[in-house]
């Protein structure tokens, strides 16, 4: 089985670091499939589901807010604004976050507190997009 290597890393720490055999990343465009050897690429990310094949392992399943992605044919790279890994999400929490992330945004006086009330909701967004997409395919 062929692999690459793959980076995930968060403004606080690296989230993932190892081989995946194919990785799902959500960009601006769509889901982007990636398996090694692609062609390289650069790509604005959107808040998701990263899903990551790991060899001899189940998927790996990490929330991201968006971020930087860059793809060459034997590494690829996430620079994520936020990343969580699914065995730390919280379904409850992350729907709190949500809503006092919004209630910041509608509150905000000025442009500074706006964007990191947008940048919590967008967390918040992907972390429950992840909930649900390990949820759905947990039976499969």
């Amino acid at each position: 089985m062929s692999v690459m290597q793959v980076e995930v890393v968060s403004n606080e720490q690296q989230i993932f670091s190892g081989e995946a055999s194919f990785v799902v990343v959500p960009t601006l465009n769509g889901e982007l499939g990636i398996y090694p050897r692609h062609e390289p690429v650069m790509s604005l990310v959107r808040p998701g589901a990263l899903r990551l094949t790991v060899p001899d392992s189940a998927e790996e399943v990490v929330a991201v807010s968006g971020g930087v992605l860059e793809v060459l044919p034997h590494k690829i790279t996430i620079l994520a604004d936020v990343a969580v890994r699914s065995a730390e999400m919280d379904a409850a929490r992350a729907e709190e976050a949500k809503k006092a992330a919004e209630a910041r945004i509608s509150q905000a006086t000025d442009q500074e507190s706006l964007a990191k009330a947008h940048a919590a909701l967008a967390a918040a967004i992907a972390e429950l997009k992840t909930l649900d997409y390990i949820r759905a395919h947990k039976h499969k």
